[in-house]
């Protein structure tokens, strides 16, 4: 339908846009086509990456907050308006919001035509159909812009209380047996329940999903927020009797207290998100008040996780080989050497923090990146053991091996696409691990552990004795041989009958044709006390530190009798 412009003017139509700017939260709008104006509702600056409410050069400025995919079709849409082709535009496309992040839109308008018959104006409303629900009609509740918009308003206040996270555990087990229709009378149940708990003042609002927050602004506690949560606890389990155990379902929550953050609403719902995921991480059904000095700490590790991947993608860089020699506790000559993976941070100043294994090993084993990373240090292990080979003709190197490279990927096809590239005899390499990695029933470690051995490399079980040590673990790997770790070092020099059951240990791994090395030896009192143990091999301090390929040699190629001469 046409619209002829008899009597309305520009003015008249921007003065009925200030006029309804209060009243709403979409946009209204006018596209001036003669004088190629834009004016929309002032509020929408606040959102868009608008170069203001009103401008002239419209078309052209329309490309600096359209997303740049989407811009054709704009162009297209009003060059056919402007030919007399279309008499109405409505379409979904992207705008740029203030941080430049792409934002789905509806724009609709009408066309109104000059006295000539020509189009004079576009009139419409933009609404953004990205945006989230001021409210939800399956819970009845207000959803979260009502959310943000009430802990913005209170915090003028600065009020005392806490804010409680609440999610459903394992809601879409739910919804997949039963259904998106049962999981919503779930949702709109598990809301009564906590509505039912809840004490005047407090409010209760839905946001994404199965998740809820409670709004406690009138001074609860701590104690009064976990009160809370064991009672919805109590109600929800109330329910699922009386619902005849049809589905049963726990909640998480995470709680904040309101005097821990004085910051921003994503800083807020920052704090509440994790101390939701930690309540899960402790199993569910469970709850986690927030802790500063936690969230600092997994702060901490999401950026080391960052910069794993960054090194990962770029060359290792950060990344070392750290060398601790390993001798003949007769002779103390070096028989050979563990590799040990060492990670330095580098910061935006070039300031670099030495990570210590304990904290980014892990975080590799999480990532999947110990899957690059440990073949990267089997290649770097392996050149250098061909070239002190040369020095030391039987030098063997050892490699740690971790159980996510067993379970996820070609670890074997590496290993020995490694060896015969530094053509290198597979007796040189011995692959450690750990006995609480290692998962006895898991058919990936059996045919690895096989396969291994079938090719003459060997198997060594490190730190025994601090996981699940017994003889059915060592006759199922049948190793080369065993570390012992140096706190069984340690109380085996300090107390008779440590010392005795240590020499058991050895007595019986001796008994079964394997080998033992004795780890974290540091002084020659030490080594003097273990010597009537009558180890294989020693590795520890007194005969060196892990050290660079560099400092290695250095160190040890001239030296290769005893070390302690």
């Amino acid at each position: 339908m046409n619209y002829s412009n008899e009597r309305l003017s520009r003015e008249q139509i921007e003065y009925m846009i200030r006029l309804f700017n209060t009243s709403m939260d979409d946009y209204l709008y006018v596209l001036d086509f003669k004088n190629d104006y834009y004016y929309i509702s002032k509020h929408a600056t606040n959102r868009f990456l608008l170069p203001g409410n009103q401008f002239y050069n419209a078309v052209a400025e329309f490309q600096k907050f359209i997303y740049p995919e989407d811009f054709p079709a704009i162009k297209a849409q009003l060059d056919d308006i402007q030919q007399g082709k279309s008499d109405y535009h409505n379409l979904h496309y992207r705008w740029l919001d203030r941080n430049r992040n792409p934002a789905w839109i509806n724009c609709r308008g009408q066309v109104v035509l000059n006295e000539k018959g020509e189009p004079q104006f576009l009139v419409g409303c933009i609404n953004e159909i990205g945006k989230k629900q001021k409210a939800d009609n399956v819970s009845g509740l207000l959803g979260e812009p009502s959310l943000q918009i009430y802990i913005h308003d209170m915090a003028m206040t600065r009020p005392q209380g806490f804010l409680m996270q609440v999610d459903i555990d394992d809601f879409n087990i739910v919804t997949g047996r039963l259904g998106s229709k049962y999981g919503d009378f779930i949702l709109e149940k598990t809301a009564r329940c906590i509505e039912k708990c809840m004490h005047k003042g407090q409010r209760l609002f839905r946001l994404n999903g199965d998740e809820f927050m409670i709004v406690d602004f009138q001074g609860g506690s701590q104690k009064d927020a976990i009160k809370l949560y064991k009672q919805i606890r109590k109600e929800i389990d109330t329910f699922i009797e009386k619902n005849q155990y049809h589905v049963v379902f726990t909640l998480s929550a995470g709680i904040l207290d309101v005097k821990d953050v004085r910051g921003s609403y994503d800083l807020i719902v920052k704090y509440c998100e994790f101390a939701l995921n930690e309540a899960k991480q402790l199993g569910k059904n469970s709850y986690y008040v927030f802790s500063q000095d936690n969230y600092d700490g997994f702060l901490r590790k999401r950026c080391i996780r960052l910069a794993l991947q960054y090194s990962v993608n770029h060359s290792y860089e950060g990344f070392e080989v750290y060398y601790q020699p390993i001798v003949d506790s007769k002779t103390h000559a070096i028989l050979g050497a563990e590799a040990l993976m060492r990670f330095n941070l580098i910061d935006e100043k070039q300031k670099v923090e030495r990570i210590s294994p304990v904290e980014f090993i892990p975080l590799l084993e999480e990532s999947g990146l110990i899957i690059p990373a440990g073949k990267w240090i089997l290649y770097q292990a392996l050149s250098t053991c061909k070239k002190w080979q040369k020095e030391i003709p039987h030098f063997k190197i050892n490699v740690n091996l971790s159980y996510v490279q067993v379970i996820k990927s070609s670890v074997l096809n590496e290993i020995i696409a490694a060896l015969r590239l530094y053509d290198l005899d597979s007796s040189c390499l011995g692959i450690e691990v750990t006995e609480s990695g290692y998962l006895g029933n898991n058919p990936h470690f059996k045919k690895l552990w096989n396969k291994l051995k079938s090719e003459g490399i060997a198997v060594i079980i490190d730190d025994f004795g601090t996981g699940y040590s017994n003889v059915h673990r060592l006759s199922d790997l049948y190793p080369r041989y065993i570390k012992i770790d140096r706190s069984l070092t340690m109380k085996a020099i300090s107390s008779e009958y440590e010392n005795k059951i240590l020499k058991h240990v050895v007595d019986m791994a001796h008994s079964i044709d394997l080998a033992v090395c004795i780890e974290g030896v540091e002084t020659k009192e030490e080594l003097q006390a273990l010597d009537q143990l009558h180890p294989d091999y020693i590795q520890g301090y007194l005969f060196g530190k892990p050290v660079t390929k560099k400092e290695f040699e250095k160190q040890y190629m001239s030296k290769k009798d005893d070390l302690l001469q």
